[in-house]
């Protein structure tokens, strides 16, 4: 299989930092970066890798959840999956479902050890691709979008109240994009100790493209519009760039991130409709289900410095506050009628 990327960051109209971060890597090479050999590479015995990450908790803290988010996950798949005998795709699912519960882990001890970024945190969709499959594991709502012969279907489900209230028939999805609320996730990496990974899969075909990108560019643009912009055509450093400059002549109120990649390649089928499109959870062993138990981080980073800006206010309530924003939601919903 052959893969062409590219990945672009924006800070947005109104935020006066960036608390996104990506990420793009050639796990068999175990290089990261946006350079041409990793832009336009054969996949290897070990896979490839992109991640998108969208910080929170004001003044830097956001921007530091994100990036120990993506250099955690990168560093655990070059290390632990990279030197695993077991060279399967079950390993590979596995490996990165650990990883994204190890990132969780050290960045919540990070910011117990470190006050001045307590309360931080990050969404996290990563995409691997391994033989001829896509591997998505969630956490949060920055989203996965597959584009297959025109088609646009958004592959990750969103960890957010709107999807909840979606799911349970409440309300549309439609209603959903306009609710105030659109914005209230119920995870995230760091503020708490445990999380529940959304691990799924999707066959892929040759000539699919996927979108990964951040709530900037999800919240401002429509699937629809994505898969338009799309079709526009040119390199992907276009496709990136046109997607960015749509979400901020909207008003740009967040971070944006977006990552394109296409596939191609003797390797894969082509397009016949025999392979779903959607979000499909992927069976993990039983023996593999449940994690073994995450190092405990006992490391001491030297404290980040942060800037003086003020804290942004910022999209999230989670833990506690966030299954009692569902439950007086669905009381209302319910109950209250």
């Amino acid at each position: 299989m052959h893969i062409s990327v590219f990945g672009k960051t924006d800070v947005g109209k109104t935020r006066d930092h960036n608390e996104d971060t990506f990420l793009v890597a050639d796990l068999t090479r175990k290089v990261a970066s946006l350079q041409p050999d990793v832009r336009e590479h054969d996949v290897g015995q070990r896979g490839t890798l992109f991640m998108v990450a969208d910080g929170m908790g004001g003044a830097a803290a956001g921007e530091v959840a994100s990036r120990m988010a993506a250099d955690l996950v990168f560093s655990h798949m070059s290390s632990a999956w990279g030197e695993d005998s077991d060279v399967s795709a079950q390993r590979f699912a596995y490996r990165m479902k650990e990883a994204v519960e190890l990132a969780n882990n050290r960045i919540h001890l990070h910011a117990k050890d470190h006050p001045e970024v307590r309360g931080m945190g990050t969404t996290a969709t990563v995409a691997g691709v391994f033989g001829s499959d896509l591997y998505l594991a969630q956490v949060g709502d920055s989203r996965a979008y597959l584009i297959r012969k025109g088609a646009i279907t958004q592959i990750t489900k969103d960890q957010s109240l709107m999807q909840r209230l979606v799911e349970a028939g409440e309300i549309t999805e439609e209603e959903a994009e306009q609710s105030e609320r659109r914005n209230i996730i119920l995870q995230a990496l760091g503020p708490d100790p445990r999380v529940k990974v959304d691990l799924t899969y999707q066959p892929l075909r040759r000539g699919d493209l996927l979108v990964l990108c951040s709530d900037g560019l999800s919240g401002q643009v429509k699937k629809e519009e994505i898969a338009q912009l799309v079709a526009e055509g040119g390199e992907l450093v276009d496709i990136c760039s046109r997607l960015i400059t749509v979400a901020n002549e909207r008003g740009g109120p967040d971070n944006i991130t977006a990552i394109a990649a296409r596939f191609g390649g003797d390797g894969l089928p082509e397009p016949d409709g025999s392979a779903e499109v959607g979000h499909q959870v992927y069976p993990l062993t039983e023996a593999e289900a449940t994690t073994e138990p995450v190092p405990v981080y006992t490391g001491s980073p030297a404290p980040v410095p942060l800037s003086d800006q003020p804290a942004q206010p910022r999209r999230t309530v989670l833990g506690l506050l966030a299954l009692l924003a569902l439950a007086a939601a669905l009381y209302l919903a319910f109950g209250g009628r």
